[in-house]
């Protein structure tokens, strides 16, 4: 077996930088590093992390003002900057009557965007490019430190064109602030694991506690990695890594169940109904609905959701490969498996403490348990949630292939000259196969197939060829070659997605390959199988439009007709996602009517779903109540609660279903329709006043 390591003039120089700056380093110096890296580091290097980074702020960031993001969030942050207690719950609407379902963590983020600089579309994106872009850097550095520059890059570019984390960054769902928080934490533990020290390894609990905090069980998926590479390869005594672990996992715990611990203490009578919960409490949703729920599909805390399987493609080993999830992420999936396999070889003889092994085993583990939680999770599931597993993939790409490269320029066993360009041949043969499902949807896509198979061939020969003519240029020219055919079709799909609108509810890179369905939340409704990402499909929920940034509430004039004719209904927009009011119309001239006749009350109006009320609150700027929820199944409203809302004044209007069959409390529908005045201009709208109430 060979281990290779690198020369020692490189492991000179790195520990010299290790060491800190020079003493006359001084301010200047310092901010000329900034911009030109170490002295010991190539010179290209640093304008090259500028440059990559510089590309992911245009991917991300690109015409800023189409991004229409995810009503139902925007909403929620709508909500926070007109109430603290609103921000603080993470409540749908700003008189607090009930949350959305996750944490408020990515909310917070964005919600304080918005208090500072205005509400509007570019104050809502700017924590989410910087979250994006903040993880490439991060990326870069840690596997810059262990392998390389070259690798550090590799690693950066490929998660920059990683296409569902284009898509993904270009929205308001928490999932680029889940990611960068599971960074942070990622990098906290390596220092832990290099000095040994308590308190890195504290931080890096707490990162993970405030990814908790963001999306709750997903951000645990790597926990047991973090845990391993720790236990394993820190340079410190058996004892003293059992010790520092039990205070990191005591530090996790309690920056994970802080927000849910206070919320839970909290009488329901004075917070908001928790949002995709059985039973009103966070812990409810932390093991149902976002825990288990999503592992083991249909529960009692999932409802009339399902399991959801239809928005990746159906269970099982192959989903990341399939139609919908493919293009998404599967790209560079053969290459980082055998880089893994093939790194860990190579390092198998270091010792324990061997940092390059346990980074490997860190980035392979995140990818592994990634890959098998999201193929198998037979509960709600959207593609853009394996943005989490990119990161993994992108290590693995630039350490990896550095390691295999190595090895076949440099290794004295004959078994290395094949197996980088089996690697390199894998992935590039799957590539023409993505790009074989959608060479029909432009020429792009076909260009990239064209461009993929001719650098793919010219890659492995030129590889083949140098090293058993020892042409070491030659060889050179071929790994650049690799990287063009392994980064052409992510780069296509990436730049799809930055240049078109996408799906608020459930955002996709590249064209439509059939199968994915929308929806924000983690619930149902959205875009039927085969529409195209970033098209609105017929039945969703309207998409309200930001305000400029005067903090002044939107106008969705574009998504949500308005009449001409007071009372007309004619060209509104069906709004709500089934559940009670699923089938009433919401138009501008009704919401015009509404606020006109609020008379006072707390409440615009209460309707049956999130998706619903989401649009009314940013179309009107008022508080609106979801009486179920995101799918209509929450028990969020009782007909007592009902009454008492109405009694007191809070509450004037309420839409149900124009049918009556349809609505997850049949008891309000027909006490609604029993004791309220139908307000005939609209469809399923009845006003109820006090004087109403028994």
């Amino acid at each position: 077996m060979t281990t290779l390591a690198p020369p020692p003039h490189q492991e000179d120089a790195r520990r010299s930088h290790r060491a800190g700056p020079p003493a006359d380093g001084g301010v200047a110096a310092r901010a000329r590093r900034l911009f030109t890296g170490p002295e010991d580091d190539p010179r290209w290097a640093r304008p090259a992390l500028w440059a990559i980074l510089l590309l992911a702020t245009a991917l991300y960031a690109w015409n800023l003002t189409s991004i229409t993001g995810n009503t139902f969030y925007d909403a929620a942050v709508y909500s926070g900057t007109k109430s603290w207690k609103a921000f603080f719950f993470g409540a749908l609407d700003s008189g607090s009557f009930i949350t959305v379902d996750k944490p408020p963590f990515a909310l917070w983020v964005m919600g304080l965007s918005a208090r500072v600089f205005g509400y509007g579309t570019w104050q809502l994106m700017l924590p989410m490019v910087a979250a994006g872009t903040g993880s490439v850097a991060i990326l870069y550095r840690q596997v810059k430190r262990d392998f390389g520059a070259v690798a550090g890059t590799i690693s950066a570019v490929v998660l920059t064109l990683t296409p569902i984390t284009v898509a993904i960054t270009r929205d308001t769902n928490p999932d680029p602030i889940l990611v960068l928080l599971m960074m942070l934490g990622a990098a906290a533990l390596m220092k832990a694991v290099r000095n040994g020290r308590l308190m890195p390894l504290v931080w890096s609990a707490v990162a993970i506690g405030f990814a908790f905090n963001t999306k709750m069980m997903q951000a645990y998926v790597v926990l047991p990695v973090f845990f391993l590479v720790y236990l394993w390869a820190t340079n410190v005594s058996l004892g003293k890594r059992v010790r520092n672990l039990a205070v990191a996992t005591v530090a996790l715990v309690v920056s994970s169940a802080w927000w849910m611990v206070i919320v839970d203490l909290i009488p329901a009578s004075s917070r908001p109904y928790i949002g995709g919960s059985t039973d009103n409490t966070v812990w409810d949703l932390v093991i149902g609905y976002n825990g288990f729920g999503r592992i083991f599909g249909a529960s009692s805390s999932v409802g009339s959701q399902g399991n959801g399987a239809s928005f990746g493609g159906s269970s099982g080993l192959y989903r990341m490969f399939n139609e919908i999830m493919g293009g998404q992420i599967s790209w560079l999936i053969p290459f980082a498996a055998i880089a893994l396999i093939g790194g860990l070889v190579l390092r198998g003889r270091a010792p324990r403490t061997d940092a390059k092994r346990a980074a490997l085993m860190l980035w392979g583990g995140w990818f592994v348990l990634h890959f098998l939680t999201f193929s198998l999770a037979e509960g709600t599931f959207h593609p853009y949630y394996v943005t989490a597993m990119a990161p993994g993939i992108a290590a693995l790409a630039g350490a990896g292939g550095v390691l295999l490269y190595r090895a076949f320029r440099e290794g004295a066993a004959a078994k290395w000259a094949w197996v980088l360009p089996a690697a390199i041949a894998a992935s590039s043969i799957w590539a023409v196969v993505l790009l074989q499902r959608v060479s029909g949807s432009g020429t792009v896509y076909t260009v990239a197939e064209i461009v993929v198979a001719v650098a793919g061939i010219a890659s492995v020969l030129g590889l083949l060829v140098g090293r058993f003519t020892h042409r070491h240029r030659l060889m050179g020219f071929a790994a650049l070659a690799a990287v063009v055919a392994l980064l052409a079709g992510p780069a296509a799909y990436s730049v799809s997605a930055a240049t078109s609108s996408t799906n608020g509810t459930n955002p996709t890179a590249g064209p439509s390959t059939g199968g994915g369905m929308g929806g924000g939340g983690g619930g149902m409704g959205g875009a039927p199988s085969g529409t195209k990402s970033g098209t609105k499909p017929s039945g969703s929920a309207p998409t309200g439009t930001r305000p400029s940034g005067s903090g002044s509430a939107p106008s969705s004039s574009s998504n949500s007709s308005t009449s001409s004719e007071s009372g007309s209904e004619s060209g509104a927009q069906q709004a709500g996602g089934g559940g009670m009011g699923g089938d009433t119309q919401v138009s501008s001239a009704m919401i015009t009517y509404l606020k006109k006749h609020q008379d006072g009350a707390t409440w615009l109006l209460a309707v049956s779903t999130d998706q619903t009320a989401s649009s009314i609150i940013l179309e009107s700027g008022q508080p609106v109540i979801s009486m179920g929820g995101w799918s209509g199944s929450d028990n969020a409203m009782t007909l007592a609660k009902l009454k008492s809302l109405v009694k007191s004044g809070k509450l004037h209007y309420i839409m149900v279903s124009s049918t009556g069959g349809q609505g997850t409390n049949s008891e309000i529908t027909t006490w609604v329709k029993a004791h309220g005045t139908a307000v005939s201009a609209y469809s399923g709208l009845y006003r109820l006043d006090a004087s109403d109430v028994s």
